[in-house]
């Protein structure tokens, strides 16, 4: 491997490092370039540590993620194979525990609690990633999507595993100051990421 192509992936690495187990993280983002070289950036970093990927995303992101990695030498199957990467279809995931509109504790936290369990049968260390909040934010239920922004962040604290949301900004249905506020406050970190070229 280059040393230029080392460099990119240790920076990339340091960036993502910085996570702690129970943080949650937020991006708002431009376009969907940008998101994914993000999404990119935080899945493969976690994949060279040794940690499990829980990914629930639009089957479009999904796919455009999996190229992205398969590009960079990533073996998708054979990491789906060992249980060290989950992908999941963000509204069919979110249809599973809403409840006449509103994310119901109970089937969420089973949810996600199981995916976890099986993440953790090999992998200690878990890094999630989920879109349905985003999806619930561009469809106008705010308070539910809040709502579940904080079903997640408890379940990081008492779970021990690492979030990252990411909403398009042109997804926001009220004043964008007000809505990105809103957003911003539920997450324990807002991150403007490095500008590295995540492409060897």
């Amino acid at each position: 491997m280059q040393a230029t192509t080392l460099q990119k992936h240790a920076t990339i690495d340091a960036f993502w490092g910085e996570l702690s187990p129970c943080d949650h993280s937020v991006q708002i983002y431009e376009s969907d370039h940008d998101f994914l070289d993000a999404l990119e950036g935080y899945v493969a970093a976690g994949i060279r540590q040794g940690d499990a990927i829980i990914l629930i995303a639009t089957p479009a992101h999904l796919s455009g993620l999996e190229r992205r990695l398969s590009a960079n030498g990533f073996d998708i199957a054979a990491a789906t194979a060992r249980s060290q990467y989950f992908a999941l279809d963000a509204r069919a995931t979110l249809d599973k525990f809403l409840v006449n509109g509103w994310p119901d504790e109970k089937l969420f936290n089973e949810l996600v609690t199981r995916l976890l369990g099986d993440a953790r049968r090999r992998y200690a260390n878990i890094r999630a990633f989920g879109e349905m909040v985003a999806l619930m934010w561009a469809e106008g239920h705010c308070g539910a999507t809040v709502q579940l922004e904080h079903l997640w962040s408890r379940l990081c604290v008492e779970q021990g595993f690492s979030l990252f949301c990411a909403y398009p900004k042109a997804g926001f249905t009220m004043p964008a100051v007000d809505a990105i506020e809103k957003v911003c406050a539920a997450h324990s970190a807002v991150f403007t990421l490095p500008r590295v070229p995540v492409n060897a």
